[in-house]
């Protein structure tokens, strides 16, 4: 592991019919454009036999390594364990159901020495993506862009290349509700895409149901922006300000007119319309109150069942840790 000059991560869960075929188009490119390389699979809780077919090329080829992490933590967490353990100079984030086309890391290491700290595949379409979701993503997007206090680049995604400082940043960030592409713009460094089509899974089905994206969606808005809490304060001057109208109108219309007998439908829909817009605001806090008593707990992001080709990291190496021969 000593003197890597690249690293890749590559988070893993039920991927045991993709890692051979993604390994025989990964290692020669590898080869082509790295002085030395290793490979970190996270298997995140996998329940088939892909921590097994890792030990077994590892066996064959030590440059590829392994970590098994005690139970599903989730994509997101899976990537920041690998990034803990690379040992590189640069740091590759790929999938490893193909649909990252693993020749494209040549660009990205191209890019890379000529002085780029974060080289990021585009999209340049979504074909692969169902019409619902090719959607609601753009719907995503456009609210973060409106609302989120980072720029995310279009079309950008995990599959990237990140030097050794930008790594090195990622690893002070220990929040729990992470949303990557969001940290990725955050921590800057000079940047430029790579742009590459999106080829179609080899084998198996997306691990992303549409519950696990809106709740990864709630956690990029509420992660980079505060302007969901800040509404409410407008939301709340309008109603107050709506009110005051009201009552002044009511006053002066019983000065002239004399009293009448008010509405019962009013007042009912009255009531449930602004019972609603209460509990809508205590939803809002609630999401952003359940975030804070996660991170005040100071849990780990992750327990780690077996290591393979890997050393043990402290935790206080981690924002610490570049390869100063490379660097």
């Amino acid at each position: 592991m000593a003197g890597a000059e690249l690293s890749v991560v590559a988070p893993v869960y039920n991927e045991a019919d993709n890692l051979r075929p993604l390994l025989d188009r990964l290692i020669p490119v590898l080869e082509s454009c790295a002085r030395s390389f290793e490979v970190i699979f996270v298997d995140d809780g996998s329940i088939d036999h892909t921590l097994e077919i890792l030990r077994k090329a590892h066996d064959a080829d030590p440059r590829i390594r392994a970590i098994a992490l005690s139970r599903n933590f989730g994509k997101e967490i899976a990537i920041a364990a690998g990034l803990d353990h690379a040992s590189g100079a640069a740091a590759v984030i790929m999938d490893a159901d193909l649909q990252h086309p693993p020749e494209i890391i040549r660009s990205f290491v191209e890019k890379w020495r000529e002085g780029y700290k974060n080289v990021y595949g585009q999209r340049i379409d979504r074909a692969a993506d169902s019409r619902l979701r090719r959607l609601l993503t753009q719907r995503f997007y456009r609210l973060f862009d409106a609302l989120g206090e980072t720029r995310l680049p279009r079309g950008a995604g995990d599959f990237r290349l990140l030097d050794a400082k930008a790594v090195a940043a990622l690893r002070t960030m220990r929040e729990h509700a992470r949303f990557s592409k969001g940290l990725y713009a955050w921590i800057g460094f000079k940047s430029i895409g790579i742009p590459f089509e999106v080829a179609p899974r080899l084998q198996g089905q997306s691990k992303f149901s549409y519950r696990k994206l809106t709740h990864f969606a709630l956690d990029g808005l509420m992660s980079f922006t505060t302007m969901p809490l800040k509404i409410w304060t407008y939301v709340g001057l309008a109603i107050s300000l709506l009110a005051l109208a009201l009552a002044s109108f009511y006053i002066i219309r019983t000065l002239i007119l004399g009293v009448d007998v008010p509405g019962f439908a009013s007042l009912i829909v009255s009531i449930t319309f602004f019972g609603g817009v209460q509990l809508l605001s205590l939803g809002i806090l609630g999401e952003y109150i359940g975030r804070i008593f996660a991170e005040v707990k100071r849990r780990p992001l992750y327990l780690i069942e077996e290591r393979v080709g890997l050393t043990p990291v402290a935790q206080d190496e981690l924002s610490t840790r570049t390869r100063g021969d490379w660097v």
